[in-house]
């Protein structure tokens, strides 16, 4: 007998699954082996925490346990809770949708799901409203359909998973760097052209609430491309090679161009734009779970981004 992926998901949390380790898997962490199979490394991450996995009958309890060939892995994925978070009519702007999937174009101030001072209002609660039961469960209780995430102040597209088949396929997308994600945005300064941006990525050994280029950080490169010089500005379209947390602020500010608006990494006074960071998700591309076929959606600028370079081109035209 076959089943689907969604059937799939549903008899793995009754009876577990049975991995065993090939030649190739030697000395993997547990978590990047299991993170294959899930699609998501937070996932299979939270599966060890949970103590929902064995090895050769006995539970893991490190995510960076190292697999031997022939090692017998198990897990079982838990029953959802029922969860807390409640449908809230927001607006979403949507850049597409259907049965698998949704992309979309993230107001600038939106957090992306519950967390410690946001309770309410966050992407989240609006597709909990706009899709019922329609979103993957992967993410877990709080973070339905969630596949990646833009920080509060970037604007711009994100991509929803509304099936487990979906989200698995797009975070191994993501993972795979398969996806691509494209940046606009207005820096201080002149940088070159073009330009790589490489340095580690880990928290600040002293504000542990922010991010920093550290010796002991994840591998991270960012390439920018000149769109266009504006007086003391410019704009850059970014991409990312890595994905780490606040990656384009941090290595932009740490190349020496920090993004106009960053009130952390960037310059501490009221500049141009005076609630959150001149930083857009421009464009999305990625393969169909289902359809297999490739996807570009472009997410248009914000109107105050829009105005505030229309401001610079006026202003230097007139001083042309």
């Amino acid at each position: 007998m076959r089943y689907s992926l969604r059937e799939n998901t549903a008899l793995e949390s009754l009876r577990g699954v049975v991995l065993t380790i090939r030649a190739e898997q030697e000395a993997q962490r547990l978590d990047r082996v299991l993170a294959k199979r899930l699609g998501s490394r937070t996932t299979a991450q939270r599966l060890i925490e949970y103590g929902a996995v064995k090895v050769n009958g006995d539970k893991a309890t490190k995510v960076s346990q190292r697999v031997k060939q022939g090692d017998i892995v198990t897990y079982r994925i838990p029953r959802p809770k029922h969860s807390t978070v409640r449908a809230e009519a927001i607006d979403l702007p949507v850049l597409f949708e259907d049965d698998d999937l949704a992309v979309i174009n993230k107001p600038k101030g939106m957090v992306v799901h519950p967390a410690p001072g946001a309770s309410h209002g966050t992407l989240v609660h609006a597709l909990l409203h706009r899709y019922r039961a329609g979103l993957s469960s992967i993410g877990g209780n709080d973070r339905p359909g969630i596949v990646h995430r833009l920080d509060k102040d970037t604007s711009g597209a994100i991509v929803v998973a509304r099936s487990d088949f979906a989200h698995r396929h797009l975070a191994a997308q993501i993972q795979a760097h398969t996806a691509r994600r494209v940046y606009i945005a207005l820096v201080h300064g002149r940088p070159p052209q073009k330009g790589r941006v490489e340095g580690p990525i880990g928290r600040h050994p002293v504000y542990r609430k922010e991010m920093a280029v550290v010796p002991f950080g994840k591998p991270a490169v960012t390439h920018f491309t000149v769109i266009e010089e504006l007086g003391a500005y410019t704009l850059l379209r970014v991409q990312l090679e890595t994905g780490r947390t606040h990656q384009i602020r941090v290595h932009m500010a740490y190349a020496g161009y920090p993004i106009v608006g960053d009130a952390v990494y960037g310059h501490r006074r009221p500049e141009l734009f005076t609630d959150g960071q001149a930083l857009h998700a421009w464009m999305l591309t990625f393969q169909h779970p289902r359809q297999n076929v490739r996807m570009t959606c472009v997410a248009p600028l914000p109107a105050d981004f829009a105005a505030v370079l229309a401001q610079l081109r006026a202003t230097g035209r007139e001083n042309a």
